[in-house]
């Protein structure tokens, strides 16, 4: 997202940041092109070489303290230095009466003040992870999310391939539907992806053939959940455009979805080829090696210790001359 007003902030947290607007409408339609928030600090004493006006800024008791402790000309002073052009907007938690000049050269400046009934700590808390999921980035995949014994399995491949199809029969077999043909993906930290489906079609699913249907109302309201992490892109394959299909699992694939890597199995499909529990296998051996057992790299070592043991074996006899 590329900015959020403060309207839009106050209309949809507002409640939940028990928030009140001190100086009316005054500078409500400032954006907030920033996810960070912090306390202007030694901004107030008059130290701004380092500070990060773009930023939401909260006046906790501290700061409210400090400011009603200078004089008149002073507070003015400390307070022309803070409230720089580029301040979106300035809370003030546990809803502490502020100082007249403050409301008085907001009002002037444009710059929104607003109150809350929170305590500093516990508004941050709330505040912080909203604004985190405002501006991630996201991306829109054409695919279809299932959650297939507790791991995010994202199916892509060509229209009409079979995807629907596949993870219509995984809910079948209990496990549950996130999102069909479009998924909207979020990053979430440094290597956190999340997906969930559109608004629309949340619950629904397009079946060639039979149409729309209702996951929900057919198989029951935990055939489905609203959002789930990616953990593995399973990619369906024509088998005659398949290439270097893998056959042991040694040479791990990846692909990259928002600059995230993430395991990826390619399964090229031919006809009687059950791709769901071929999926239910992806599934498991993800949750395997989350655990720590590499079925591939033991099969490996596995053999390459009988080799080692033959060739032992070989070159003994090779010497035995009785």
């Amino acid at each position: 997202m590329g900015a959020l007003t403060v309207r839009d902030l106050v209309a949809q947290k507002g409640e939940s940041l028990q928030l009140e607007p001190l100086t009316g409408d005054a500078g409500m339609d400032r954006k907030i092109t920033v996810p960070e928030v912090s306390s202007p600090g030694l901004v107030l004493a008059g130290f701004t070489r380092r500070f990060l006006s773009k930023r939401l800024h909260v006046l906790g008791e501290t700061e409210i303290a400090y400011l009603k402790s200078l004089r008149p000309a002073p507070r003015r002073e400390a307070l022309e230095g803070f409230l720089q052009p580029e301040v979106p907007c300035v809370f003030v938690t546990k809803s502490q009466a502020v100082p007249r000049e403050l409301l008085e050269l907001a009002k002037e400046r444009d710059i929104p003040i607003i109150s809350t009934r929170l305590k500093t700590a516990e508004f941050y808390r709330r505040l912080t992870p909203y604004l985190s999921e405002v501006f991630a980035p996201s991306t829109t995949v054409h695919g279809s999310l299932a959650d297939v014994y507790g791991v995010g399995l994202l199916f892509v491949g060509r229209s009409g391939i079979g995807k629907s199809e596949c993870v219509l029969d995984l809910v079948e077999r209990g496990h549950r539907l996130v999102a069909d043909d479009v998924v909207h993906i979020t990053q979430r930290g440094a290597d956190v992806l999340i997906g969930r489906a559109n608004d629309l079609s949340y619950r629904f699913m397009e079946i060639r053939g039979v149409g729309l249907v209702d996951i929900s109302a057919l198989f029951g309201i935990r055939a489905v959940r609203q959002q789930k992490r990616i953990e593995v892109v399973v990619e369906l394959t024509d088998w005659e455009a398949a290439r270097d299909v893998e056959r042991t699992g040694l040479d791990a694939r990846t692909t990259t979805i928002l600059g995230v890597d993430l395991p990826q199995v390619v399964v090229p499909l031919n006809p009687g080829k059950n791709i769901t529990v071929i999926s239910e296998v992806a599934a498991m051996n993800h949750l395997l090696r989350y655990s720590g057992v590499d079925s591939a790299q033991a099969f490996n070592a596995r053999l390459l210790k009988r080799m080692a043991e033959r060739q032992e074996t070989k070159e003994y006899l090779s010497e035995d001359y009785e």
